[in-house]
Order: C-alpha cells, then sequence, then structure tokens
C-alpha cells in the first residue's frame, strides 16, 4: 500500500490537509471520502485497509476546522465553503490520476454523518458524473439538544463563531469499547459547534430534502438502527424521496454511528464493496 500526504487550497485559500492511499498494483476505482463533524481522515483506517487490498484507490481531506486543516473548530462563513472545498479537493484528484495509468477510473463519492451532507449537497449543485455516491449515517436529522439549536439560530447573526459542546456522547459511535477508548484519545476530534455552522446546516438539509428528488446518481444508504446521532428515520425519509431508480439502503439494527468503527464494520464495508463492484464494471 502506498500513502501520500499533502496539503491544497480551498475556498478562500484556505490551508486543508489531505491524504490518499493506493495499491501498489493495478487500481480499479476511486473512492473520496468526507468525513463528519469533529472527525479527520484518519478515522477511516478499516475502510482503507478493506478497500486498497482490493484494487480501490481511497482520498479523503480534513474539512476546514478539523484535523489537520486550518480554521475555527467546526466554523464556517457559509455552506459553500464546504462545497468549494470539495470541489477543490475533486479536482487535486482528478489532476493527480490525469498523471497516472488510472485517469480513467471511475470514482465514488462517500460521505459519513455530516460528510454525507457535504456530499448530498456537492451532487446536487455539481451533477458530474460520478459512479456513485455512497452515504454512512447521513446528518439529516441530528439528535442535538433543541435549545443548543436555538441559541445557535440566535447568535449566528449576532456571534457566528460563538461555539458550544455538542453534547455527542463518545460512546454513541460504536459498540466496541477498544475503538471508544480510541475516540476518547484521539487528539484531533473534537466535540465543537459553531452558531454559524448550525444555521447553515439546518438550511442546508432542507433544501437537500426539498431537492431529494433531483438526485440522478446511483446510490447507497448504509445506516446503523440504533444511531443515536443521526437518526435512522431521516436515512429512510431520504430513501424514499430519492426517485432515480438505482438506489439501495441498508439498515444494520443494533449498528451505531460510526459503521465503519462498529463491531459489525466487516458486514458493513463487505456490503459496501459489493455494490462497488457492481457499479464500476
Amino acid at each position: 500500500m502506498k500513502h501520500r500526504e499533502g496539503n491544497f487550497l480551498g475556498a478562500g485559500a484556505a490551508n486543508l490537509y489531505y491524504q490518499s492511499w493506493h495499491p501498489d498494483d493495478e487500481t480499479g476505482a476511486i473512492v473520496v471520502i468526507v468525513h463528519g463533524l469533529g472527525a479527520h481522515s484518519d478515522i477511516f483506517g478499516n475502510i482503507v485497509n478493506f478497500l486498497v487490498p482490493r484494487h480501490y484507490g481511497v482520498y479523503s481531506f480534513d474539512l476546514r476546522g478539523h484535523g489537520r486543516s486550518s480554521g475555527q473548530k467546526a466554523y464556517i462563513n457559509s455552506w459553500s465553503e464546504f462545497r468549494e472545498d470539495l470541489k477543490a479537493f475533486l479536482e487535486l484528484v482528478n489532476t493527480e490520476l490525469a498523471n497516472t495509468e488510472n485517469s480513467n477510473c471511475p470514482t465514488f463519492l462517500l460521505g459519513q454523518s455530516l460528510g454525507g451532507t457535504i456530499v448530498l449537497d456537492y451532487v446536487l449543485h455539481y451533477p458530474h458524473k460520478f459512479q456513485g455516491l455512497i452515504l454512512f449515517s447521513p446528518a439529516l436529522e441530528v439528535s442535538i439538544s433543541p435549545l443548543k439549536l436555538a441559541i445557535g439560530r440566535i447568535f449566528s447573526r449576532f456571534l457566528p463563531r460563538f461555539s458550544l459542546d455538542t453534547g455527542i456522547d463518545l460512546e454513541s459511535g460504536s459498540r466496541d469499547p477498544e475503538m471508544v477508548a480510541a475516540f476518547a484519545q484521539d487528539s484531533m476530534r473534537h466535540f465543537k459547534g459553531t452558531a454559524r455552522l448550525a444555521t447553515e446546516f439546518l438550511r442546508t438539509a432542507t433544501w437537500i430534502k426539498e431537492q431529494a428528488e433531483m438526485l440522478k446518481v446511483p446510490l447507497l444508504i448504509l445506516q446503523g438502527g440504533a444511531d443515536q446521532v443521526t437518526l435512522p428515520e431521516s436515512s429512510r425519509l431520504l430513501f424514499e424521496k430519492v426517485t432515480f431508480a438505482d438506489k439501495e439502503i441498508r439498515e444494520y439494527p443494533e449498528s451505531y454511528h460510526e459503521l465503519q468503527n462498529d463491531l459489525n464494520y466487516q458486514e458493513v464495508l463487505a456490503d459496501m464493496e459489493n455494490w462497488l463492484e457492481k457499479h464500476h464494471q
């Protein structure tokens, strides 16, 4: 496995960190991953170790205000910054691939939690011909205190950088005690949300639900049935609203929020890979 890392410029010249993993031999397809709130690109080790030996290249980057990227924790001026950051990253990926024998590889977008919201918004704004879209527990309805969301709405106009703890419990991420312990020791994770992010998220999630029938790309939704962070009902509702015929949803009744780090992650990743195989041949 070959690992690369570097930086690129996002919207407003934000300095953003990225990394990629590649098979030692041929690459059959590319998966670009966007992480969720408070996380970073290092949390997808199980996906990387599963996909790369099966001839997939994997790319991911740290969102602004996350991980090794610049910016205040969990702050954006507007949602368009997330969208344009992802656009810049995909241009970088395409440029890198153009200089290799993998220039014609099919590309899939994978969004986890808030990353799911980001990739949905992106594909609806930029309907390029991706081979498919994969959502891990997409954040369209979240179990954050209504009081905190109300505070976010008020402060967004006057103190947009005002920050609060999201109140998300580490143990809601995985049923695996070792994983929960690793979450607690991960210095790059954070549990912050800002007033402006709250209002921009709510506006964007509402817009996505209104526009869902315009999504015209093969779609796979993977959702934990016991997820207490992003509610399973919202994934089911999104699935129902998408009218494009090539869509699939899988719900794992006992799984928590971070499917790639839960006890049954191998089952989840096998299901994902079976879907990927059907869509890039």
